[in-house]
């Protein structure tokens, strides 16, 4: 059994506040799984967030309390945590009597940003670095990602949504994946999907996939993967996190150029080889919808 577990990073709105929309999913072997959940809790554990969920984009924000309370990062985590709780709260009070969407914006950062307080904004970017190495790490693990250029997505064009778009894609990567696997085996390999839990896509990512059981999606019959998806919480999941961790970093890359991360996820995109020597590489787990002629990573090595 392979797992393949999804998350998305942007909005699937437009325009939205990202140009791009990124529906990532990273598939491992369930035999893998304790090997996949015992590197990344060692590794929370390490930076003292244990009992935290990996939000790639709330932990590499900058805190700007933490530039303010003097000496800061000679503080331990400890007095690091108290200080800055502390001057949350005193800004909580003041924009409660004087600001009331500021009030209602801060309350929710707060809350996402909880857990990684105690870390300077350096530290922070060191973990998500550190969790992408380990997943560069992982040979058995392989990277499905569709990603949606929002300015050359038409709607009418294939009357889909953005979500049901990159849904379709990622279904056909997985299942075209499973079948190649299976061809040397005795039994086929089976896959299940295991979706971070948005409710606003659920039902209909669960529709979707019936269909796709019964008439097969516009590339491939869907003969391996099991179930609808899994729609878990993404807090109780670290191998939801890390397909978060995963979209994030390739919609950097696409709208920010950012290559670090990127780099160290692609490593794991699913690639077949061709060419007369069976030696050149092609990327088939990977697609960014654009213009023609883009000369971004993935589009270049495919």
């Amino acid at each position: 059994m392979i797992l393949c577990y999804i998350d998305e990073s942007g909005t699937s709105v437009i325009p939205g506040n990202t140009s791009h929309f990124i529906l990532a999913g990273i598939a491992i072997p369930e035999y893998h799984w304790k090997d996949c959940d015992r590197d990344i809790n060692k590794l929370k554990e390490k930076w003292g967030l244990e009992n935290a969920e990996i939000h790639t984009a709330w932990m590499l924000r900058p805190y700007s309390e933490q530039r303010r309370i003097t000496g800061f990062e000679k503080l331990d985590t400890n007095h690091r945590r108290s200080a800055v709780l502390s001057y949350r709260k005193s800004e909580i009070y003041r924009l409660q009597k004087t600001n009331a969407k500021g009030y209602r914006q801060a309350k929710k950062n707060y809350r996402k940003t909880e857990s990684y307080i105690h870390l300077t904004q350096k530290e922070r970017i060191t973990v998500i670095t550190e969790l992408s190495r380990i997943i560069a790490g992982w040979g058995f693990a392989r990277l499905f990602a569709e990603c949606i250029d929002k300015v050359y997505f038409d709607p009418l064009v294939g009357s889909q949504s953005i979500d049901e778009q990159a849904f379709e894609q990622l279904v056909s990567r997985f299942e075209h994946y499973l079948q190649i696997i299976s061809r040397n085996e005795p039994h086929k390999i089976m896959g299940m999907l295991i979706h971070d839990n948005n409710q606003t896509v659920a039902k209909r990512l669960t529709e979707l996939m019936i269909k796709f059981h019964r008439k097969g999606t516009l590339w491939t019959e869907v003969t391996n993967i099991i179930e609808t998806p899994l729609f878990v919480d993404s807090q109780l999941t670290c191998m939801v996190q890390v397909a978060d961790v995963c979209s994030y970093a390739i919609r950097r890359y696409l709208e920010n150029g950012e290559e670090e991360l990127f780099d160290n996820i692609y490593a794991r995109a699913d690639r077949i080889w061709g060419g007369e020597d069976k030696k050149e590489e092609k990327v088939v787990g990977v697609r960014h919808f654009t213009a023609s002629g883009c000369n971004c990573k993935i589009c270049q090595s495919r």
